[in-house]
């Protein structure tokens, strides 16, 4: 499993920093042999506990730039002259939790700690229910150990080798741990298997520990401290040990029997945590909506108020009326069908089938093409409806396992060179639904298709302008001129040549969906530009009338019918620090609807990675999910 490793040095040592980064990077690239998935390392120095990780093994993450400077900067001599320094360091074998996500990697934070794990924790899963109360961040087993032990080590008053006992006393599995605390100048050792060597080079004011023997006798041997003669002690299976970094005083204590007093070094204030890997620029938000300066084309005024803010807002108007006149030359007087509904099992598409027939009294057929990515949510929600309101409902299917392997052989494409502007060649391939409802539409010889996604509040407009294209839609789903259209298609050639590997199968997809969005886009009725667009009144009436099912692990009932929301919404945020989201709360401001407190706190809980449905999503697509975590986590931000 996973190698960890670390350090206490006393104030006083003379270990020079070059001493110093050659063992930690000797230990880290002994370590890479137990894995090398992942790898990050921990600095507890005067005021704070600085944390490293990247997603890369170990040997590499050591030659960025970044790694360096970190190093550097934290064995600058007044980091150590006060209280000496604690050094942590990981090197991953992913077990559980995927190491694209950067909060699964090591080490872990908690509120006291700062800690790696090898091994596993086989009954986190009860251990996270019987523990309702603990904060959890991550997939990662480790966590709900270091928030088992801040839980003891508050109500112990901070007795750290009654948090490791109690601890102990209740997880189930292998665990050898080590952490660093906030408010103790202590590097705290654990385990209940004995994978864990130490030794103490005295002379030098310096304290090391290992997974294997092998690792620090080699690094004594390499680093020339063997000459030293240390010997080198196994931590014995139950048993901590924990050792103060302002003079390397140590104690020893079992499990099972009366703990000794742990050398105390208690600080007058608490050290900070913080984790580079989670550090980013501030987002600069609109004052008046939630967009932030990363927005495509967006521009502050001197009140700090956005452009699209100024522009006129989205119309989310009752206009039934005017409905009722486009709709007298459609309606049948026999009762046969006289629309053409498109339903893609979303929300949207839901509510305006029930408004059509009940409120409109149409005889509406609906149609669905499924293209591969429809979840099963949207099929069982779209089913329930037509069910209960009696309705026909036609299907087009795509070739599914074709369009599959377009989507997956694109994202293959895409990692090779990430740019946000070529995210939307995964969707390509749900555009021919324009195409197959006008042939539904004469197949059947029913002339008025309605069309019920795209409400004036879902227009994101950022997806053509990540392409250099400005999109002016405010009450339209896509409104690009003939330059905006040529400039687009210029746009996605160039990226075509740069990158070959989307040069594949799939671009008659893509060709099909361009033509299709932008060249021989039908004029359908577009039902929400008549219809008032309540999101509470949608939610309550699927629910309580056709008992609507949404998504466990969704926030929020809008896209819960596309299989690819989550992981392209995950690519928006991680990157650019909005999603679709943020632009749909937003749209909602300028409507009055919401206010930006009530959005602030939406988006922040909507924009939780959903971790299930990517998994869902990447398994039926055919790539590796961790791969393009990777990938997506390594991108430059945006901010």
């Amino acid at each position: 499993m996973c190698g960890i490793f670390g350090l206490a040095i006393s104030p006083t040592s003379p270990l020079s920093n070059s001493t110093i980064e050659e063992l930690i990077a000797h230990l880290f690239k002994l370590s890479e042999s137990r894995g090398s998935e992942a790898a990050g390392i921990a600095i507890g120095g005067r005021q704070a506990i600085n944390v490293y990780r990247r997603a890369k093994p170990a040997s590499e993450m050591m030659k960025a730039a970044s790694y360096k400077q970190f190093i550097k900067d934290n064995l600058v001599p007044e980091n150590r002259s006060e209280g000496g320094l604690g050094v942590i360091g990981h090197s991953r074998l992913v077990t559980n939790g995927t190491q694209g996500m950067e909060e699964n990697n090591q080490p872990v934070s908690t509120d006291y700690c700062v800690g790696v794990h090898n091994g596993i924790i086989v009954n986190d899963a009860e251990l996270w229910e019987k523990h309702p109360k603990l904060s959890r961040k991550s997939q990662v087993d480790t966590e709900v150990i270091y928030r088992l032990i801040d839980e003891t080590y508050k109500t112990s008053k901070n007795q750290l080798t009654s948090a490791v006992i109690e601890t102990y006393g209740e997880i189930k599995g292998e665990a050898n741990i080590a952490f660093l605390n906030t408010l103790e100048r202590k590097l705290c050792l654990a385990t209940n298997v004995g994978s864990i060597y130490y030794t103490n080079v005295a002379q030098l004011g310096v304290f090391i520990f290992a997974s294997e023997r092998h690792f620090l006798k080699e690094t004594l041997k390499r680093t020339g401290l063997v000459s030293y003669a240390p010997t080198v002690e196994h931590l014995k299976p139950n048993t901590s040990h924990i050792v103060n970094t302002e003079d390397l005083s140590q104690a020893t204590f079992n499990f099972l029997q009366k703990p000794l007093p742990a050398p105390n070094s208690v600080m007058n204030h608490a050290r900070i945590i913080t984790d580079t890997a989670q550090t980013k620029k501030e987002l600069r938000r609109c004052s008046k909506c939630v967009l932030p300066h990363t927005f495509p084309y967006i521009i502050f005024d001197v009140e700090g108020v956005c452009n699209y803010c100024r522009e006129a807002a989205p119309s989310n108007s009752d206009n039934r009326q005017t409905l009722e006149k486009k709709l007298e030359n459609f309606r049948s007087i026999d009762g046969s069908p006289d629309c053409i509904v498109a339903l893609s099992g979303g929300r949207d598409s839901c509510y305006g089938l029930h408004v059509v027939k009940k409120e409109l009294g149409l005889n509406p057929i609906a149609y669905t093409y499924d293209w591969a990515m429809v979840t099963d949510e949207a099929r069982r929600n779209s089913a329930r409806v037509c069910s209960e309101l009696g309705v026909e409902h036609i299907i087009r299917s795509a070739d599914i396992l074709s369009k599959r392997r377009n989507i997956r052989l694109n994202i293959q494409a895409w990692m090779k060179n990430p740019q946000l502007g070529m995210i939307p060649l995964f969707m390509a391939g749900d555009k021919q639904f324009f195409h197959y409802a006008t042939q539904v539409s004469k197949q059947t010889g029913v002339p008025l298709v309605i069309f019920c996604g795209g409400n004036n509040l879902e227009v994101t407009r950022f997806k053509t302008g990540f392409c250099g294209v400005q999109d002016r839609s405010v009450n339209t789903m896509v409104s690009l001129d003939l330059p905006g259209k040529l400039k687009l298609l210029a746009y996605y050639a160039k990226n075509f040549l740069k990158n070959p590997a989307y040069l594949n199968r799939s671009i008659f997809d893509t060709l099909f969906a361009f033509y299709s969005t932008y060249v021989n886009r039908q004029e359908f009725l577009y039902l929400y530009r008549y219809v008032n667009w309540d999101e509470k009144v949608i939610n309550d009436t699927l629910s309580t009338h056709y008992g609507w099912e949404n998504s466990s692990d969704a926030a929020s009932t809008w896209r819960i019918g596309d299989g690819t929301a989550a992981f392209y919404n995950y690519i928006y945020h991680t990157v650019a620090g909005f999603s679709e989201h943020d632009t749909f709360r937003s749209n909602q401001i300028r409507a009055g609807l919401i206010t930006r407190e009530e959005a602030l706190s939406l988006v922040k809980t909507e924009n939780k990675p959903r971790y299930a449905a990517m998994q869902e999503y990447s398994k039926l697509v055919g790539f590796s999910l961790d791969e393009a975590l990777v990938s997506i986590n390594n991108i430059e931000k945006l901010y």
